[in-house]
C-alpha cells in the first residue's frame, strides 16, 4: 500500500513538473570560470530573456536562465583542456 501511494504522488508530481516545464523556457549557458563580471552576467540573463520573449512570445517572468562557469581543466576542445590550449598562446 505505502509504494502504491508513493508511486501515485510520484507520478503526480511527475506530471506537475512536466506541465510546468512546457511553459517555462529554460536555458542553461556553459562559460569557461575566467572572471566574467556579475554585471556581465546579468546582462545575459537580460538578453537571452528578452530573446525568446521577441522571438518566441515566451513570458519573462517564467524564463529561466542559469549560467554555469566550468573550470578550464574540465572543458575540452580537440581533445585538449581549454587549460592546456591557453598555455599555448
Amino acid at each position: 500500500m505505502s509504494y502504491a501511494i508513493n508511486s501515485f504522488y510520484g507520478n503526480l508530481l511527475a506530471y506537475f513538473l512536466h506541465q510546468w516545464s512546457i511553459k517555462m523556457p529554460f536555458v542553461n549557458i556553459k562559460i569557461t570560470r575566467e572572471g566574467a563580471t556579475t554585471e556581465q552576467k546579468e546582462a545575459l540573463i537580460a538578453g537571452v530573456t528578452q530573446l525568446l520573449v521577441d522571438t518566441m512570445g515566451k513570458n519573462p517572468a517564467t524564463t529561466v536562465v542559469i549560467i554555469e562557469e566550468v573550470e578550464t581543466d574540465n572543458w575540452g576542445i580537440g581533445g585538449k583542456s581549454v587549460t592546456e590550449l591557453r598555455k599555448k598562446k
